[in-house]
């Protein structure tokens, strides 16, 4: 069984209401900033571990197995914790989901300053994953209370990009407190780096849950911040979506049944093996290439990300505006396959090429996720898209155990990335594999809706 065949945007959603347009712009100014900002903290807070490594193995003497296994365990307790978080946020709401979560994550980014022992490593990045689940299916769900599919890829892309954004400030800021706060007050750099990039979320916990009470809004219907006339828009506009759309699941249990659902995460989860690998290994692939000093591999990496933000953003924005969905996913995370293999053989040779090929690869990877959560959202709603959405996630983000434990495990026992690299390079080609097999075109009907009703001006 395919994920069927869609109608896609209805043609008055975008573009052909100036009113409308206003409402949604006014919506995208309200939410997305604090939200991207949550994003980047979290991301910051995930993968800082691949810049600690650059002293913390050395200094706690770990081999690079113990580093993958504890890089990649943080997504054993995101599994398990993801789908009753996002139950939890369709029942209790955004504002109290979002602070429990960014308060617990940034605590436990603190306490990773104490690691000294494998054991203690796994169990605080265990932790991390228990405590952050939910947080991206959550405001993936969030997000679509908000917007008709038709607008839903680049809001995505523009969030999602927070990720690039986090790697632009999160490289030169982990390369400085490496280099510039190793031995201040008996602490090594690796310690400062958590202590310093956890306070923040702590504290954007504690903003999220005591003052942003008419900021982070459950519903178009309860936000007193749009007129009357906008909330009405809204939501005559949502609802046009949902028929248009036409019957979706709304049961949890259903959802979880569904084969499609599994076919989403056969999908997400070879995007993953490719993005975890990067992310975490991305450090220790530019330090292979030559490049030795911390903040010199914070800025290579951050060029990479900023490249990566930039695809998430443009791709998005023209799925949007095509009302083309499978390709806009598949192609682009070819190409990141292709120059992450591509990275394996010019490690050794040519060190230059070999770090363009890595922001190809971070930036093709990168510009497929945002436009695959479309593909769920057309066949779940309600409670079921809370689940899905979660399951989808959580499922698949145990490829980000598994990428960085096998690269560990193979960078230890070969010496080189080279051979990890090109293992992942094929889980993740075999993306658009599946997506060709599992997703079909939209109706060429729907496609006519797309193009005529998408315009280019932002959500």
């Amino acid at each position: 069984m395919a994920i069927r065949s869609y109608p896609t945007h209805p043609k008055s959603s975008v573009g052909q209401n100036p009113s409308l347009d206003a409402a949604y712009r006014r919506i995208t100014w309200r939410l997305l900033p604090f939200l991207m900002m949550l994003w980047i903290l979290s991301w910051i807070d995930r993968v800082n571990i691949g810049f600690a490594k650059l002293q913390m193995l050395s200094d706690l003497k770990f081999s690079e197995t113990v580093y993958g296994i504890g890089a990649g365990i943080f997504f054993i307790g995101y599994f398990l914790c993801e789908v009753p978080s996002n139950l939890l946020l369709e029942h209790v709401g955004a504002r109290k989901t979002i602070a429990r979560i960014t308060l617990l994550w940034g605590a436990c980014c603190v306490a990773m300053m104490f690691v000294t022992t494998p054991a203690f490593f796994y169990v605080l990045r265990f932790l991390l994953g228990v405590f952050e689940a939910g947080f991206f299916p959550g405001v993936v769900l969030y997000l679509t209370y908000w917007y008709p599919s038709a607008r839903r890829a680049r809001v995505l892309g523009l969030f999602m990009s927070a990720a690039a954004i986090a790697g632009v400030i999160g490289g030169p800021l982990a390369g400085a407190i490496l280099t510039g706060l190793d031995g201040v007050n008996g602490w090594d750099g690796w310690q400062w780096v958590f202590l310093l990039e956890g306070i923040p979320s702590i504290l954007a916990g504690l903003v999220t849950i005591f003052f942003l009470g008419n900021v982070l809004t459950d519903r178009p219907a309860k936000a007193n911040w749009l007129t009357p006339e906008q909330r009405a828009l809204i939501e005559a506009d949502l609802a046009r979506d949902a028929e248009a759309l036409g019957p979706r699941e709304h049961g949890v249990l259903a959802s979880l049944k569904d084969v499609r659902v599994w076919q989403c995460i056969a999908i997400y989860f070879c995007l993953v093996t490719g993005y975890s690998a990067l992310i975490f290994f991305g450090p220790s692939v530019v330090h292979d290439a030559g490049f030795t000093d911390p903040l010199t591999i914070g800025w290579i990496m951050a060029a990479a990300f900023l490249f990566g933000g930039i695809g998430m953003v443009l791709n998005g924005r023209h799925s949007d505006h095509t009302a083309e969905v499978r390709l806009h996913c598949g192609v682009p995370a070819m190409i990141g396959a292709l120059a992450i293999a591509l990275v394996g053989f010019l490690i050794p040779s040519s060190p230059a090429l070999a770090m363009v090929a890595l922001a190809v690869a971070i930036a093709g990877t990168m510009s497929a996720i945002p436009v695959f959560w479309q593909i769920p959202g057309r066949f779940l709603a309600g409670s079921a898209a809370a689940a899905g959405f979660a399951l989808i996630n959580s499922v698949a983000n145990l490829a980000g155990f598994g990428a960085p434990a096998v690269m560990g495990y193979l960078r230890e026992h070969t010496g080189s990335a080279s051979a990890g690299l090109w293992l992942i390079a094929v889980f993740e080609l075999a993306t658009i594999v599946l997506i060709l097999a599992f997703v079909p075109p939209a109706t060429p009907a729907g496609e006519r809706r797309g193009t005529t009703g998408a315009a280019p001006e932002p959500a």
